[in-house]
């Protein structure tokens, strides 16, 4: 062992790992029948059969010798042929080393053009074409490799199209190399190479550096003059383009993000080129409502792929700020037309959503959610604190407030948004309840004399119709004891003599006695009990106070 070399061991481990890898093979690899020997120009012999006539159906898995000898069976069960050792599926960690030396290429890169430009042999012309021909490389490497290393074959013409666009910024920014209009075709057509690399190499991806590099563009692009009215159009053309491609590719995520950034990127060019030209403010947001309402109700009718509240939820935020946006250019130039166009826009909401309902024939849980919730939103905002009058708040609220538990109890399917559209029914009934409790500014009301009656009288219907049901014991504690207080609030409005209020106060906890024996209603009965001490405390502390002792 002393006097051999360090190529006899080597060659005795390379021995030793291919007799190790041999054994590992035959442990997962079924034995697959010798070549017969007609390949080689031979003859059958004896005991043999040939397989090479035969259809491959009716070929054995595995040709068995004649001879008695061998105790192979002929035929391989297929659990045992396909006993192949799978490839491990992608982790965390493999992601992350993945992204790691892709972002290490860059530095590297991004050193390698620092050091020639201070050698001075990289002119901004060599900086430029360099940059573009190694993003070129690096999306033929990724094809190149896609077969053998697909997982991180992507990752390449991701930092391809990364250069491609660094270098078409840097050339029109930095260097002027280009024009406004040159670097604008040439995003263009990255965008569009980024699209195809979507689908070539399945990866999302290269989706959103499309819809980034498009929506960016106006902003990155210096000198770029052109009017508010062709940002219009840039704009929503994008819109159509990225909507038509996430439903082809099956991403909503595409003309999601198409979604976010055109609405909150033309609205901030708008503010510091041309907040005066509002016609083309309320146009642009028209327009991105259909587009990106009409690609929502398709995906789901041509994909069949109906959204589930998760899904929703996403696309809540657009629907809210397209509403907010919509308002705000509404309301300081059309202001008595701001909260029907809102209407107009619920309407629209809830035509898509019909329409994609009754096309697909089910229920679309997001889609109802999103209606519940622009509902809500229309009618507090538009409806009753910008359209509704205030002298008729009160009377318009205790007439909405039946009919919106009616609906509500009208559906069968407890959707999320309908929790919603209840939060917003009572947060305008409680802030009614109180201003009619307080008597605040009641005086222009119509009839605000028997208002709280009317108010008290309606709690009490509310507790009636669930006292019979199981459980909510929370809402009818709520609604009898909401009843009693405006019902209490009440007789001191109306009667000035503060006996004659204590005795209504009195007869009231009477009744609810009486009520509570004849329908065995205990929790009436409690109620009742609270206001029997309610009415001796005021006898005794407020009616009684300035008499003289007994």
């Amino acid at each position: 062992m002393a006097g051999e070399s360090v190529e006899d061991r080597l060659a005795a481990v390379e021995r030793r790992l291919a007799q190790l890898e041999e054994r590992l093979a035959a442990r997962f690899v079924p034995k697959v029948p010798p070549e017969p020997p007609q390949a080689q120009g031979g003859q059958p012999q004896p005991g043999e059969i040939w397989l090479r006539d035969v259809p491959p159906h009716a070929q054995p898995a595995v040709a068995a010798p004649a001879t008695p000898a061998a105790p192979e069976p002929a035929h391989v069960a297929p659990a045992q042929a396909a006993r192949v050792p799978a490839p491990p599926r992608g982790s965390p960690v493999t992601s992350i080393l993945g992204w790691g030396g892709a972002l290490a290429f860059l530095l590297a890169a991004a050193y390698v053009i620092r050091l020639g430009i201070d050698s001075g042999w990289l002119t901004p012309v060599v900086q430029v074409s360099s940059v573009v021909a190694g993003g070129i490389a690096l999306i033929g490497a990724g094809f190149g490799l896609r077969g053998s290393w697909r997982r991180y074959a992507g990752y390449l013409p991701a930092c391809g199209v990364v250069m491609l666009f660094l270098a078409i910024y840097g050339a029109h920014l930095h260097y002027e190399l280009i024009g406004v209009k040159a670097a604008g075709l040439f995003v263009v057509a990255v965008c569009a190479l980024s699209l195809w690399l979507c689908r070539a190499f399945d990866s999302d991806l290269y989706a959103l550096f499309a819809v980034a590099g498009s929506y960016s563009a106006p902003f990155l692009l210096a000198s770029s003059t052109g009017s508010i009215t062709d940002l219009v159009v840039y704009y929503s053309a994008w819109g159509v383009v990225f909507s038509v491609y996430a439903i082809w590719h099956g991403r909503r995520l595409i003309y999601l993000l198409a979604a976010y950034l055109a609405l909150v990127g033309f609205d901030g060019a708008w503010h510091v080129h041309a907040s005066g030209q509002w016609v083309a403010a309320l146009v642009f947001q028209a327009a991105q409502f259909v587009i990106f309402g009409v690609a929502t109700a398709w995906f789901s009718v041509r994909r069949r792929e109906p959204m589930d509240t998760a899904t929703a939820a996403l696309h809540l935020p657009a629907l809210l700020l397209f509403y907010a946006l919509q308002y705000y250019v509404l309301d300081r130039h059309l202001p008595a037309l701001a909260p029907w166009i809102s209407f107009a826009s619920l309407a629209a909401v809830g035509l898509l959503y019909w329409g994609a309902r009754g096309y697909l024939r089910r229920p679309l849980p997001g889609g109802e959610f999103l209606l519940w919730c622009y509902l809500s939103l229309v009618l507090f905002h538009a409806g009753y604190l910008e359209a509704l009058p205030k002298q008729m708040a009160p009377w318009v609220v205790f007439a909405a407030a039946p009919v919106a538990w009616w609906v509500n109890r009208a559906r069968a399917n407890a959707s999320p948004g309908r929790y919603v559209f209840l939060a917003a029914v009572a947060l305008v009934f409680a802030v009614n309840y109180l201003r009619v409790l307080a008597g605040f500014m009641l005086d222009p009301v119509p009839g605000h004399v028997i208002l709280p009656v009317a108010y008290a009288a309606l709690l009490y219907g509310g507790y009636y119709f669930v006292a019979g049901q199981q459980g909510m014991r929370e809402v009818k504690l709520l609604l009898v004891y909401a009843g009693h207080i405006m019902l209490m609030s009440a007789a001191v409005r109306m009667l000035d003599v503060r006996i004659f209020q204590s005795t209504a106060w009195g007869l009231l906890a009477l009744a609810g006695l009486g009520v509570s024996m004849w329908k065995n209603d205990r929790m009436l009965a409690q109620s009742s009990l609270l206001v029997f001490g309610a009415t001796a405390g005021k006898v005794l502390l407020y009616d009684l106070s300035g008499s003289p002792p007994l």
